[in-house]
Formats: structure tokens, sequence, C-alpha cells
């Protein structure tokens, strides 16, 4: 079995051939190919965590297309000074397709 852990948006995500992950928002039409930055590799036993070797891993992906996230509330509120604050959020995000890790 063979998985790599890749960064993507300044989170790390476990992904294998065939897996579809959402990421923050990645400038890349629809159908583009995409490579992400390996962290961590296992292949079978074999665990690689050295960056010189982790350099010439590639895991490609491909963007299958833009969405946006769940709308989260963000409410302040100040006890005995009428002070109320509501504000929303949608993050953007690409959702993606690996395609191989070599």
């Amino acid at each position: 079995m063979v998985y790599a852990v890749v960064r993507a948006g300044g989170r790390q995500e476990k992904v294998e051939v065939g897996t579809i992950v959402q990421l923050d928002r990645v400038q890349a039409a629809q159908g583009e190919k995409i490579e992400l930055p390996a962290v961590l590799l296992v292949d079978g036993e074999k665990i690689t965590t050295d960056a010189d070797k982790l350099a010439k891993v590639k895991v490609t992906a491909e963007v299958l297309g833009n969405l946006r996230g769940p709308k989260i509330v963000i409410q302040k509120f100040k006890n005995k000074t009428g002070y109320k604050k509501r504000q929303g959020h949608r993050q953007d995000l690409t959702r993606v397709k690996v395609t191989g890790i070599k």
C-alpha cells in the first residue's frame, strides 16, 4: 500500500491514488494537473521522511472544480456595553483527485 502525506493550504493531507481531497483554493482551471509537495511517503514497510529523497517524489492531482465551504458564523458580544457583532464566512475550496505518486 503506497500513500503520501502532502502539504496543501497550510494543512497536511494523507492521500492515495484515487483519493478526492478538498484544498484551499488553487489557481488552476478544471481538468488541469497540479503537483503537491510531499512531506512523508509510505511504500509498504519503507517510510521516507528525508527532504532530499522527498524532493524527487511527485504527487500529481487533477483539479475537479472549485466550490465554497459551509458557512460559519462569527459572533462577538460584550456584556453591559451594547456591543454585538455578527459576521459570516465561506472558505473558497478546490476539489482535486490524486492521480499518481511517483
